[in-house]
């Protein structure tokens, strides 16, 4: 009796455990797998400027896009808006090509070291990137050639970097540019043969620019007490 008692108080006590257990991990022998959470090892190697927030790591042959921040696509145009140039024919700025330019020469020949954050497949990895000690996204941040992106994370370093870069009217935000994630929606021709004209027609059909009209901030009155 008190050995059946006891296989009675163990299966008992058995069934409570699985039934408070039931949203745990089990094995292949419940049909299910335990998750399990791994850190993506740093990639570290020289790189290929592709565009403006992204880089090419030819010796693992991966793409990664630098976390937090969105520039100009390649074939991208903005507009000069001074109020020189005639409204009707403003002077296109390649952004694109521009943004790159300037991501090359802060990488230059310097090893790059990226901290992957989000992976989505070999063409979509994203990361937080560094070339001698300095964050990358935030090089760009600086320059005013990107924007932070509206995806992801913005820390407050990345926010202030592009304030200061926007108040002093510095890279894209000296031109009359569409939003970026707009741009990839609309654009149709994403070929570098892309015309001036074509992103000017969608500036003129813009559900919303990145910077504003320049009419005020050109003829804002100067200050004399400093």
């Amino acid at each position: 009796m008190r050995n059946l008692a006891a296989s009675l108080l163990m299966i008992s006590g058995l069934g409570s455990f699985q039934a408070a257990g039931a949203d745990l991990p089990r094995d292949d022998r419940y049909g299910m797998r335990p998750t399990i959470v791994t850190l993506r090892p740093a990639i570290k190697g020289r790189v290929s400027v592709i565009s403006g927030d992204t880089l090419w790591f030819p010796e693992f042959g991966r793409r990664v896009r630098l976390a937090g921040i969105d520039a100009c696509a390649l074939p991208q145009w903005a507009f000069d808006p001074s109020m020189e140039q005639a409204t009707s024919s403003p002077a296109p700025v390649p952004c694109g090509p521009l943004a790159k330019a300037w991501l090359k020469r802060v990488v230059g020949t310097a090893i790059v070291v990226c901290q992957p954050i989000s992976h989505a497949g070999l063409d979509n990895l994203s990361g937080r990137c560094s070339a001698r000690g300095c964050d990358l996204g935030l090089e760009m941040l600086r320059a005013g050639w990107a924007r932070t992106g509206l995806k992801g994370f913005a820390n407050s370093q990345y926010l202030a970097a592009q304030r200061h870069a926007r108040s002093a009217r510095y890279g894209l935000w000296g031109t009359y540019a569409l939003g970026m994630d707009e741009w990839q929606r609309k654009a149709i021709d994403r070929t570098t043969q892309r015309r001036p004209l074509a992103d000017w027609n969608l500036l003129s059909d813009r559900e919303q620019e990145i910077t504003p009209p320049f009419a005020d901030w050109r003829n804002r009155p100067r200050r004399t007490d400093r």
